[in-house]
This record gives structure tokens, sequence and C-alpha cells, in this order.
């Protein structure tokens, strides 16, 4: 096994825990992003785009709450911090990718990766790791649409793995060359049915089937919203639905080009007041309550006549 250094922006180093969560709740991320991709022409897979992101930047957005994720791959520019590792010999297949991968982890369970799932998240991470966790199983992997086993989208116990890497490898002189599922085939392994999550990017119609899905009306702008925040490296939860609000409101009550510069001076107040989520929500809740306020007073206004505030004039000769 042979580690490469990676270029200046996409180093990283092990994480720890992300605040809040136990030790006993971390996990660290193996993506294999080697492989010769024969039929995409050769071409180089994981830097293929959908939805404007990489293949590869759209699985590290999924595992991004990771102690520690390492790409097995030669080093490239990446979205997010990771750990470069190479498979011995390079192309030795995805048993030795794993191999190397697995001598950088040390959380007790492990989240296994292909660099190729447009329509991976961080929801169906979970679920795989809740699974694994609730239960006594090896691993837990999901299966794709036909039914079939797909190890590379899987959870797994580290020291199940290991164990049956060391007996792979004293029985065939090392692990180079070994198909996946004779490493699986030794595990008890649970299985999730998810044909989304598990669609794998193989071919060139693979590829433009991922980028029209993601274009279809109820994915768009989740999609959008997720290439934006990587391209601007925000990683940032915000709840879009009422930021959509505020913007048709701005938008009806004062004047269209008022939505998106009402947007704009939501996230520079946001920014200011420290940039987290809870700085978005408070500077939200003031533009939503203000674009109310405004919406109210055209309503009154257009009331004959109730003056601003509801109040019937005072007609007396000395009122005021």
């Amino acid at each position: 096994m042979t580690e490469s250094e990676p270029p200046a922006a996409a180093h990283g180093t092990p994480r720890a825990a992300a605040p809040g969560i136990p030790p006993a709740a971390a996990y660290d991320a193996v993506v294999l992003a080697g492989g010769a991709a024969r039929r995409l022409g050769g071409a180089d897979k994981p830097a293929v785009r959908v939805g404007g992101r990489p293949l590869l930047d759209r699985v590290l957005a999924a595992c991004a709450d990771a102690r520690t994720t390492v790409v097995v791959a030669g080093p490239r520019p990446a979205a997010r911090p990771v750990t470069w590792a190479r498979e011995d010999p390079p192309g030795g297949g995805p048993v030795a990718a794993l191999d190397a991968g697995l001598r950088h982890v040390t959380a007790e369970h492990v989240v296994l990766l292909s660099a190729d799932l447009p329509f991976l998240d961080g929801r169906t991470v979970g679920a795989l790791l809740d699974a694994l966790r609730r239960g006594a199983a090896d691993g837990v992997l999901l299966t794709d649409a036909d039914g079939r086993d797909q190890p590379l989208v899987a959870a797994y116990r580290t020291p199940s793995l290991r164990r049956e890497l060391a007996a792979l490898s004293a029985r065939h002189g090392g692990t180079a060359g070994l198909p996946l599922r004779r490493l699986t085939g030794a595990l008890d392994l649970l299985r999730i049915s998810d044909p989304v999550a598990s669609f794998d990017c193989d071919t060139w119609d693979d590829i433009a089937t991922a980028r029209a899905r993601i274009r279809e009306h109820g994915h768009v702008l989740d999609e959008w919203i997720s290439a934006v925040k990587d391209e601007l490296g925000i990683d940032l939860d915000v709840d879009t639905g009422v930021l959509l609000d505020l913007a048709r409101d701005a938008a009806h009550g004062v004047a269209r080009p008022a939505a998106p510069l009402t947007t704009f001076l939501v996230g520079f107040a946001a920014a200011r007041a420290g940039g987290d989520a809870d700085a978005v929500a408070e500077a939200t809740r003031k533009a939503v309550a203000l674009a109310r306020r405004w919406v109210e007073e055209d309503i009154e206004d257009a009331a004959p006549g109730t003056p601003s505030g509801g109040a019937e004039p005072d007609t007396r000769t000395d009122a005021g």
C-alpha cells in the first residue's frame, strides 16, 4: 500500500467527532474512487459532473459528518478535507482498495462507498449506521431496484472487515484481484432496499438519467441549493421553505425586485451575527415580520375611512 500526498486544497487530517456526537456514534468513511471506468470509455468517472458537482464531491457530502474520510484513488481537488490512500498495486481491485482505506480507519463503524452515487445523501448514510448499531450483524447494505446487493453502499463493523481481509490475504497470498463478494460472502449482513440511493453511474446513459432526474421539479431546488453551498464552501442547514416564503411575501407585498434583495440582506445580516443556522433563522424571522407589517398597512389603507392602526378617528372639536 502506498499513500499519496494530496493537493493542499484537498489535504485533511482525521477529525474529532462533531460536538454533541458521542464517541460511540462516530464513524469513518472509505470511498473507493479508482477503477478503469471502461463503460465510460476510460473517463475519470469521479470527476464527471452531475448537477454541476463532481460525482466524488456528491458522495463526500453524504458522509460529511464522518470523523475521517479516506478516498482510495490518486489525489485530486475535492470539496471536503480527506485522507488519500492507494491500493497496492494500483488498480488491484476493490478488496485491495478497501484494505488500503482501512489502514487509516480508527472508528468501530465504517461506511464503505463507491464514488459514483449521485443520489446518496446523509439521511441514507445515517439509516445504514443506525441499523448497524441496533443489531448484531457485521454490516448493513443497500439493495438496488433489482434486489441485488450493493456492498459499496454499506456500513460495516470495522473489526469484521479486518478479520475477513486478513483471512483472504492469508488464503490467497494478498488481496489484489479478488472480487468483493469473496469478502462480503463471509459476513452476516442486513439489507435495506433503496433503488434511488443505490443507483450508480456505470455508463453514459446512467449519467444522463441522473442529470435528468435532478432537474425534475421535485428535486431541482434542493439540488441547486446543495450545489451552491458546496461551491461557496458553506456547510449550513437552513429552512429553505421559510426563506422561500420570505421571498414570496417580499415580492408580492412590496415589489418583485424586493425578493432577491431581501434574501441577500438576510444572508448578510446572518453572517454578521455569526453565520450559523440560528442567525439565519433570526434574521429571516425579522424580515418576515417586516414584510407582513408592510402588507397589513396596504390592507388597512385599502379599507375606506380606516386610518393606520385600525382606530376610528376622534372628530371632537378639541381633539388632539
